[in-house]
């Protein structure tokens, strides 16, 4: 698969409104995957963060590029729904610009090594070619057995 709908990605993906940030994979390969999301003036943060001046957390957008890693992992094993990848931790993360409503954040996230259960990814969020965000991830998978259920 190369790219994903919003449907393909909710078969993934356990998250739901309002903390799916990722509308569309447009590429996809082994170890490079690249989201979409689009930012409206309707999203749900925007109410109370800045509401003068609408911009989008950099923490929703760290957590955009880690939905867009937990595509990519959960794509590639058979188990899927058996699992669920937790961030672990953010390393260098940098945010650029502020992102408003009417944007796309490009969200571009590659392997930078993989282990059986762990995986640190690197990559940028950008909107109309500029980056606005980047940052180097660690996650792991859990299997959901194990998981508090609430």
């Amino acid at each position: 698969m190369t790219s994903l709908d919003i449907n393909e990605i909710r078969k993934i993906l356990p998250h739901r409104y309002p903390m799916l940030l990722v509308d569309r994979i447009v590429e996809m390969e082994a170890e490079r995957i690249v989201g979409i999301k689009n930012v409206t003036a309707n999203e749900p943060f925007f109410t109370g963060h800045f509401p003068d001046y609408p911009v989008m957390p950099g923490v929703l957008i760290v957590e955009a590029m880690a939905q867009t890693i937990g595509v990519l992992i959960l794509s590639t094993i058979p188990d899927r729904d058996e699992k669920l990848v937790l961030l672990a931790s953010v390393d260098f993360a940098k945010f650029r610009r502020p992102v408003v409503p009417g944007d796309q954040l490009r969200i571009e996230m590659s392997v930078v090594r993989r282990k059986a259960s762990v995986a640190k990814m690197a990559g940028k969020a950008t909107v109309n070619g500029t980056v606005v965000a980047e940052a180097e991830m660690m996650c792991t998978l859990a299997d959901r057995s194990e998981m508090p259920s609430g």
